[in-house]
């Protein structure tokens, strides 16, 4: 197999997990071998992706995300990240955001942390305990 493009898209966690999720559906529906290597990887793959916050995430959170970033001047590895892995902290966009400190003051760091606690919410572990039992 030949990589013909390497850079043509990024996609984010939540994008990937609902494609697997796809897949998986459209394996079961064809009744393809569930020792199958591919359904290895699509299990392995999807259960990894279930213990982060994209499980928690809907296609409207992700565009309303997006939309609100677009007042940082951000790239689009940098919206990824913050999208997969949403901070919590300044520590963490500083992580995330290269050269950070030069390009945002303190106010707008707690603006992004805003627009990602207002966007992107998360139920606590206790909510997320009771809904899976």
């Amino acid at each position: 197999m030949e990589t013909i493009n390497p850079n043509s898209a990024m996609l984010s966690n939540f994008e990937v997990l609902s494609l697997l999720q796809e897949l998986n559906a459209e394996q079961k529906k064809r009744r393809v071998a569930r020792f199958s290597p591919l359904a290895t990887i699509i299990y392995e793959a999807t259960r990894y992706l279930e213990d982060t916050p994209c499980k928690h995430q809907s296609a409207d959170q992700v565009r309303n995300f997006l939309t609100a970033l677009k007042e940082f001047k951000l790239t689009k590895a940098e919206k990824l990240m913050l999208l997969n892995n949403p901070p919590t902290t300044a520590l963490e966009v500083q992580v995330m955001v290269e050269e950070s400190e030069e390009r945002f003051s303190e106010d707008e760091v707690e603006r992004l942390l805003q627009i990602v606690q207002e966007t992107l919410t998360t139920p606590s572990k206790d909510e997320d305990e009771a809904s899976d039992s």
